[in-house]
């Protein structure tokens, strides 16, 4: 099977959209991750899967905490700056949440401790364990078919 039929079938999948976020040597960084999910309610885990060929991959490799924010309507411009899709324009409004950076305004935030990493293919699967978290209401930012979407309002 062709690598881009299966990549069209996978964008059948409609997904939202988070910044996985770390401290890198005084500065905060992010990545956009669209895979996310949640995995258990006892323990609270929830896993990310990361490109090998991310930026990111490596400093987050280093790492055994890291923020999710999961992004409102609002923030669909943090998404493209975080995937390099635009540049950066203004600064991005981080906040300290539980030893890690989170993103302001978003859905909800996570804080999260590694508690195993399990090599896939081309990816890297992170398992954490959320240990604080935030929620606020808004609608989410998704993507499906290869574009962004809003859920439509009645």
């Amino acid at each position: 099977m062709e690598e881009r039929l299966f990549r069209d079938a996978m964008g059948k999948f409609a997904t939202g959209i988070t910044i996985v976020s770390i401290h890198d040597h005084g500065n905060n960084i992010g990545m956009t991750v669209n895979a996310f999910m949640s995995i258990s309610l006892n323990p609270k885990l929830i896993a990310i899967s990361i490109d090998e060929r991310a930026s990111m991959y490596h400093k987050l490799k280093q790492t055994e905490k890291f923020g999710v924010s999961i992004l409102s309507e609002e923030q669909k411009d943090y998404s493209m700056i975080f995937a390099r899709q635009k540049e950066k324009d203004r600064d991005i409004p981080f906040f300290n949440q539980d030893g890690v950076p989170v993103l302001e305004n978003a859905l909800a935030t996570l804080s999260c401790k590694v508690k195993e990493k399990v090599k896939a293919g081309d990816h890297l699967i992170y398992i954490a364990e959320v240990t604080d978290l935030a929620v606020r209401e808004g609608s989410p930012v998704l993507y499906f078919d290869g574009n962004y979407r809003q859920i439509e309002k009645k």
